[in-house]
């Protein structure tokens, strides 16, 4: 099943917003063929959102700096309005989703999913896989710049069999010379195995960043598909613990007024809980992974 980076962000967002009990104010882009990069007037569909402040369209932020009742029509303020907060001004398409000062914007959500998958490793890893023809003379074999751990080696038998044979002595150098292999990873092989023969090698990577809004989660980061979740839990809960950081008062009025309705350490719990979700769903998708793909035996020389 298919499941794209721009479903993974609606996920989290869903999740922290408690799926109908906390919703941002939106709108719709009214503007006739939507806005270019650089286009200051955003029109759009309800008088009843028009206020300064942040707003977002698709993933960019923009800052409104006045607007106008009459013609429903929101002014962004010049020269850093446009790609606020370190985002990409962007066109727009005419009724684009206008969220007025989201909560969880879409860049912030997208950074943390991405956070989590580059934290996974070694728990989680993706798996990919490396041929080469192998040489009598030769003990030594490059390996990918993304190989971080040899899983398994085997070789291509002759004959109509088609069988490929495990390969039990060799050794994965971490550090090798860079000059003679153009890679500072190789295995080395230690086994008498046919010359001319292919051997295959299986190897644990990092996953990989997710990017654009229709890349697929298990093709591009090479997870398997039953640990989105563990994604999701994760970016859920680095967002949480800087929801108490907005609602800190300067005034001690105001702080004592709120925090007889709401602690101020209500986000930092919430994000305890998630994260304990997603410590044990991490645990049980590492688990299955190196259940699926253990490190074989094998010996060194």
């Amino acid at each position: 099943m298919s499941y794209t980076f721009a479903q993974m962000v609606d996920e989290v967002r869903a999740n922290l917003s408690g799926y109908t009990l906390r919703q941002d104010r939106i709108t719709n882009l009214a503007n006739v063929g939507g806005i270019s990069t650089s286009d200051l007037a955003v029109k759009i569909g309800s008088a009843d959102n028009l206020a300064k402040g942040i707003i977002e369209i698709d993933d960019e932020l923009m800052w409104v700096n006045s607007f106008d009742t009459t013609n429903l029509q929101l002014n962004v303020i010049p020269g850093f309005g446009r790609g606020y907060a370190g985002t990409t001004p962007a066109p727009h398409a005419q009724n684009a989703m206008v969220t007025m000062t989201p909560t969880f914007p879409r860049v912030n959500v997208k950074k943390a999913i991405n956070d989590t998958i580059n934290s996974l490793y070694p728990k989680l890893f993706a798996i990919s896989s490396t041929t080469f023809t192998f040489n009598a003379a030769q003990v030594a074999y490059p390996l990918p710049d993304d190989a971080r751990d040899v899983l398994f080696v085997s070789w291509q038998t002759v004959g109509p069999s088609r069988e490929w044979l495990p390969v039990n002595k060799w050794r994965i150098d971490r550090m090798a010379n860079v000059a003679a292999f153009n890679t500072t990873k190789t295995v080395n092989i230690y086994e008498k195995i046919m010359p001319g023969r292919t051997v295959q090698v299986y190897y644990s990577t990092i996953p990989n960043d997710l990017s654009n809004n229709t890349d697929d989660f298990a093709t591009v980061t090479g997870l398997p598909e039953t640990s989105r979740d563990v994604i999701t839990l994760g970016a859920a809960y680095r967002l949480l613990s800087y929801l108490d950081t907005g609602r800190i008062n300067l005034s001690s009025a105001e702080a004592d007024i709120n925090d007889n309705k709401l602690p101020s350490t209500a986000g930092a719990s919430a994000s305890k809980y998630i994260f304990a979700l997603y410590q044990q769903r991490l645990m049980e998708e590492s688990t299955k992974l190196q259940d699926r793909f253990p490190i074989r035996v094998h010996f060194t020389r």
